[in-house]
């Protein structure tokens, strides 16, 4: 069988670093290459990647005529983190009969905050026979689906508590912003309160999409945001810390029932914990029959995490039934170390 066709949309960190995974597989290639810098259009995309070859692709900001010039059996979109913000993308892209595999945050379990826009992608991705799917590293992995996964050895789950304690110093200013790193106090809680600074996005997805695969009921999502203040002085290319400054944001979310806490998704990050003695790492504590937990030591690492994700996902998104899924609609994700037409099976 041919190749399987790819699609980038959004070649940045995320995007650039999937294309260079993609074009170390054997059995899919990159057909398209959409990017959002006009002064980087019409550059073979080896050379925007910034590897040692030509991949004889060229890229492109008009994602139209890109889309209308190829076919592809999937198109991934890395451009935002909200589901407003990429429908018109995931539209455009489904209508040109491609699958869409999305690292918006908010696509991870969409329907928990836009009920509408999920209902008509769901529709759209029927009509025109393809799968949609967001995911990453987290959501999309660490505190949900490895979480589920987990409680396969269990009779009876009572409540779930996990962390994921990480280390935001590779990350470029935008998440500087968005976490408060760099603001003093007195900015973090105005952030707060007009929504620039939101911590992580993800947990109004991760703690349903828990909830409804394991048959846990909840009936709220609480979630709590504070600043780490830093003691001693930290720094990354990006910003500057000084001690009693915000280093990072500690962002706490509770799935409660009757009030009662049932699931509680803990995500505390900071540029260089390492500097005040704090350990990254990703830990799962399952209380019920049997009692379990898992840690992973240090963290696994976001950025390779969602590249990897991702596209190891790409086999299971073409073999799905049409529809818009999500992580717990799909056979396991694992690893792809084969030629990826091994993995087809539609």
């Amino acid at each position: 069988m041919d190749k399987v066709k790819v699609v980038m949309w959004g070649i940045g960190a995320m995007g650039g670093g999937m294309a260079k995974m993609i074009l170390d597989k054997e059995g899919i290639e990159i057909v398209g290459a959409i990017i959002g810098h006009p002064e980087k259009a019409n550059m073979d995309l080896g050379d925007y990647l910034g590897i040692d070859r030509k991949v004889g692709v060229l890229t492109s900001t008009d994602a139209k005529t890109v889309l209308d010039s190829v076919k592809a059996d999937v198109c991934i979109i890395a451009t935002d983190s909200f589901v407003k913000n990429v429908f018109p993308q995931i539209k455009m892209a489904v209508e040109h009969k491609m699958n869409v595999i999305t690292i918006a945050e908010e696509m991870s379990y969409p329907h928990t905050i836009e009920p509408e826009l999920s209902k008509e992608m769901d529709r759209l991705a029927k009509e025109n026979g393809v799968t949609i799917l967001g995911t990453g590293v987290n959501p999309g992995f660490v505190l949900d689906t490895l979480i589920i996964v987990l409680s396969a050895a269990c009779r009876r789950v009572n409540k779930i508590r996990a962390a994921r304690i990480n280390d935001l110093s590779p990350f470029g200013p935008t998440v500087m912003r968005t976490q408060g790193v760099g603001t003093t106090p007195e900015e973090f809680e105005k952030g707060i309160k007009e929504g620039t600074i939101v911590g992580h996005i993800g947990f109004q997805q991760s703690i349903p999409m828990i909830a409804d695969a394991l048959g846990i009921e909840i009936d709220e999502v609480v979630e709590t945001r504070e600043p780490i203040i830093s003691s001693v002085y930290r720094e990354t290319p990006h910003v500057k810390v000084e001690p009693g400054m915000v280093a990072g944001c500690k962002h706490i979310a509770y799935g409660k029932k009757n009030g009662e806490v049932v699931i509680t998704l803990e995500h505390p990050q900071q540029i260089h914990p390492h500097l005040e003695g704090v350990e990254t790492g990703d830990y799962i504590w399952i209380e019920g029959d049997p009692n379990l937990s898992l840690s992973i030591k240090p963290e696994t690492p976001g950025g390779i995490g969602t590249i990897a994700v991702a596209v190891n996902m790409i086999p299971h998104v073409i073999n799905s039934e049409p529809g818009l899924k999500s992580m717990i609609d799909m056979p396991l994700p694992h690893a792809l170390m084969a030629d990826i037409r091994k993995y087809i099976r539609r």
